[in-house]
């Protein structure tokens, strides 16, 4: 990340924060948040906004998906397992991203992910 890129994304996290305190149910800026603390390794503060948007919109396949990914890069396999199965009964279905999504490698050999990515797939 460049001097220049990586000033320009702390002063985005400085002002949705601020915004944040303003506003803490504010959906957009929660999710905002959450990728930005993972994009720059505030792995910890990424997963609170995602479980904090899991809590504000349940039905949201891809919040869903997004707290998997930062379950996934906390290490905590099973709950991450269940985040994604969350994320695809609720209508999440890209299934090329998720077979490519760094955040999830963590999850890639287990057995389970795989027979998700199964049930995705379509059986031609």
């Amino acid at each position: 990340m460049s001097k220049t890129s990586k000033h320009d994304t702390q002063f985005e996290i400085e002002f949705y924060e601020a915004v944040h305190r303003r506003c803490p149910s504010y959906v957009d800026i929660v999710g905002l948040l959450g990728g930005l603390y993972t994009k720059v390794g505030r792995i910890a503060d990424g997963l609170k906004m995602d479980r904090k948007l899991v809590r504000l919109e349940p039905e949201n396949a891809t919040a869903h998906y997004n707290l998997a990914c930062s379950l996934a890069l906390c290490k905590k396999r099973p709950d991450a397992l269940r985040s994604l199965r969350k994320a695809v009964s609720l209508g999440y279905d890209d299934v090329d991203w998720m077979q490519q999504d760094p955040d999830l490698e963590i999850l890639k050999k287990n057995p389970e992910f795989q027979h998700l990515l199964g049930q995705l797939k379509p059986q031609s």
